[in-house]
């Protein structure tokens, strides 16, 4: 079959290896689809393997059925899989705890999802880290429910209701999900802030009701001046910059919730006002990953039509193209690419 094999920092070749075997417990689907995030773009461009290449990246795929191991019972040839890898073990304490996200013996599959084929072992069926997708979705759609689970996730821990104030920093992908999510769940008012007009102008199609350019106007000053000078009841960075990790702070209203969604380079520390922190009762989370209940809701969420998901996949295109695809997106012009073998 084709894949994407890596064999260094931005060195990735379409080229032939052997098709993954039938796992006995599972299936094997035909890859139709898998979307190219946020990780994948930083695991291609650096050294992700400390030399141990090549390797297959990959792990937003969806695909068909198309053989099915002996002793696998409830699946038909045909049948339209989504898959999101890792996968938790459902046996360890954050697993039994419903937090299978930390899992401690989570596993990678040995190929990723940038091939042709790919293989759906027992322990995933185990794990419930599947779904069928309906045959009147689209396959780019379903890709979408791996990277929404962890937005889905977070906004369900903090309770976004109707009525709330939302400032969302970082209009990347996570950015625009977190921007539709907070609209669907009722907040009165999304504030937008991002360095580029273009990502803001996507965010303001999806649902925010103001958006600021932070190279353009002070965001802590226009928080305050949208809010009445209270700040908001939610402010997430979803950005891995340490200064807005440090305005975010500075936008929250007192007794508000501070998320850390994007983490920022490791060994990096933010230095905090801890006075804000305590003198105005402010709640510090962070969020990283989905737990499996999450992962499913977010996966029918993402292919409903309230979700809009046409207006998140702004390019498909063939797999063979990844270095293309990896320029457009460095480049900020797309919230979401899937790519196709």
């Amino acid at each position: 079959m084709n894949a994407l094999l890596m064999y260094g920092p931005n060195d990735i070749r379409y080229e032939k290896i052997e098709k993954p075997e039938c796992p006995t417990d599972g299936f094997l689907i035909k890859v139709k689809a898998v979307g190219l995030c946020g990780s994948d773009i930083r695991n291609l461009t650096t050294d992700s393997k400390k030399g141990n290449y090549p390797f297959v990246y990959g792990h937003e795929e969806v695909g068909e059925i198309v053989e099915i191991g002996a002793e696998c019972t409830g699946f038909e040839i045909g049948d339209r899989i989504f898959s999101p890898r890792p996968v938790p073990c459902m046996e360890c304490e954050a697993c039994i705890d419903g937090r299978s996200e930390q899992c401690q013996n989570i596993k990678e599959p040995e190929i990723g999802g940038f091939a042709e084929y790919a293989a759906v072992s027992g322990r995933v069926l185990k794990a419930k880290m599947w779904a069928k997708i309906p045959k009147d979705i689209k396959y780019e759609y379903a890709t979408l429910g791996e990277p929404l689970s962890s937005v889905y996730s977070c906004q369900r821990k903090l309770n976004i209701k109707f009525g709330d104030t939302v400032v969302i920093i970082g209009a990347g992908p996570i950015g625009c999900f977190h921007v539709r999510l907070a609209k669907l769940r009722g907040a009165k008012t999304v504030i937008s802030i991002d360095i580029a007009q273009n990502r803001l102008n996507t965010t303001k199609e999806l649902g925010a009701d103001y958006i600021i350019n932070s190279l353009e106007i002070d965001p802590i000053a226009e928080v305050k001046r949208i809010t009445n000078k209270k700040g908001a009841d939610h402010v997430i960075s979803a950005t891995p910059v340490v200064k807005t990790q440090q305005q975010a702070l500075e936008m929250a209203r007192n007794g508000g919730v501070i998320t850390f969604f994007g983490g920022v380079p490791k060994g990096t520390l933010t230095p905090l006002d801890t006075n804000i922190i305590h003198y105005n009762n402010l709640w510090i989370y962070g969020h990283f990953g989905a737990n499996v209940k999450d992962q499913q809701e977010a996966f029918r969420l993402a292919i409903s039509e309230e979700f809009t998901p046409e207006k998140f996949i702004t390019k498909v295109m063939p797999m063979k193209d990844i270095d293309e695809a990896l320029n457009i997106a460095k480049a900020g012009e797309a919230i979401k690419i899937v790519l196709v073998p």
